[in-house]
């Protein structure tokens, strides 16, 4: 994508912030709170040379889809508004992000639009040596409907690359969206991504996630129910193959009363894969009437494959429901014996509770294109791993 000749003056006040932050945080180690499982030592910054990519996109008749810089002079005030709205610069892999980033896409849907069909954004990572500094920025105005499905990808496992990506989900009054968003990068790439949701009165998000590529990194995923009676359905899975390191931090925060938030994740985990989700639900002072739910699910595929799995909960509310559960397990011997015994021989068995065990996850998503395609990249990934 290209760039702007001259950046207006407030995007150069954010680019010069991002560079001063940049200088002054450091990077995590095991040391700092969410990051002791995963190990930044063997990460070069350095290495990796700013590139732009060939980003495709497509759809969302009736609603703005324009590059990020694009959409900074024909959507100035919309862009200054809400670019960096939802996710803090205060953070080094956002810091640098808001000091490099040259690729982005701004879908903006008007009030009481409903698109008939999806936006697709396809982001490739193709080069060895380039770091990809990507921005999705999405916003709905009330009444508004939308699914925007996003893929980042890279053609083969011997592309060694970096993706620091951010993503701001800003669903309005009584608006709907159903956001995918789906990586298969190459295992010798390092992903960073930050994606912040925020969810205005009566608003619905349904975000699914999956990761199946990317040798290391962090993930993280929050979402903010801002208004009265917003809700939120947050779904993922993951399926680490050998060497593979996952990781996915995920926050429910519940700043209004009379919401809902449920999050489900499951993996599944081949041999020397690792993976960890941690996960907090925050109720807000006042957010009075909360319902939030959140759970990890992981299937060990070998004893030599290893998951952590930590929920949290911080309410600071009184009348509220909240619960969580987490569990790490390996193939059911008495599953397999049973289904040997009815005839499948032992790999076909496996495959058939594994495929039961995700299929859970499947049933969350809304009959339709998402569901087939979800359940199709899955079944792909475990032919890939098993």
């Amino acid at each position: 994508m290209a760039e702007l000749a001259t950046e207006p003056a407030w995007l150069e006040a954010r680019r010069r912030r991002g560079v001063e932050l940049t200088e002054t945080l450091p990077l995590p180690d095991h040391k700092t709170k969410g990051w002791d499982f995963t190990d930044l030592s063997k990460l070069d910054l350095d290495s990796y040379t700013a590139a732009d990519a060939a980003v495709e996109v497509s759809g969302g008749a009736g609603a703005t889809v324009v590059s990020l810089v694009e959409a900074v002079e024909s959507h100035a005030e919309l862009v200054e508004a809400a670019l960096g709205s939802l996710v803090s610069a205060e953070d080094p892999f956002v810091a640098r992000n808001e000091a490099a980033w040259r690729d982005g896409v701004l879908v903006h849907v008007p009030r009481g639009v409903k698109l008939e069909e999806p936006v697709r954004i396809e982001v490739p990572v193709s080069e060895s040596g380039t770091a990809i500094s990507w921005r999705t920025l999405i916003v709905l105005e009330e009444g508004a409907e939308a699914e925007v499905w996003e893929h980042w990808s890279s053609p083969d496992d011997e592309v060694d690359a970096l993706l620091n990506s951010v993503v701001e989900l800003s669903v309005g009054q009584a608006a709907t969206l159903r956001y995918v968003n789906t990586q298969d990068l190459s295992e010798k790439t390092w992903i960073f991504a930050s994606q912040r949701a925020q969810v205005e009165r009566d608003g619905r998000l349904d975000w699914a996630a999956l990761g199946f590529g990317s040798g290391n990194g962090k993930v993280r995923m929050d979402t903010k129910l801002a208004g009265p009676g917003s809700e939120a359905r947050v779904t993922g899975g993951y399926a680490g193959g050998p060497g593979q390191h996952l990781d996915y931090d995920t926050t429910q925060e519940h700043a209004a009363p009379n919401t809902n938030s449920d999050l489900a994740f499951r993996g599944v985990l081949a041999k020397g894969s690792t993976a960890v989700w941690r996960g907090m639900i925050k109720v807000d002072p006042g957010a009075q009437q909360t319902d939030a739910f959140q759970e990890s699910r992981n299937l060990l595929l070998s004893p030599d494959a290893h998951a952590d799995a930590i929920p949290g909960l911080e309410i600071l509310a009184d009348d509220v429901r909240c619960t969580h559960a987490a569990a790490i397990a390996q193939v059911d011997k008495e599953q397999l014996f049973y289904l040997t015994s009815r005839g499948l021989d032992e790999a076909g068995a496996k495959t058939l509770v594994i495929e039961g065990f995700l299929e859970s996850l499947v049933e969350r998503l809304a009959e339709g294109p998402v569901r087939d395609e979800v359940s199709a990249a899955l079944e792909s990934r475990l032919s890939e791993i098993l």
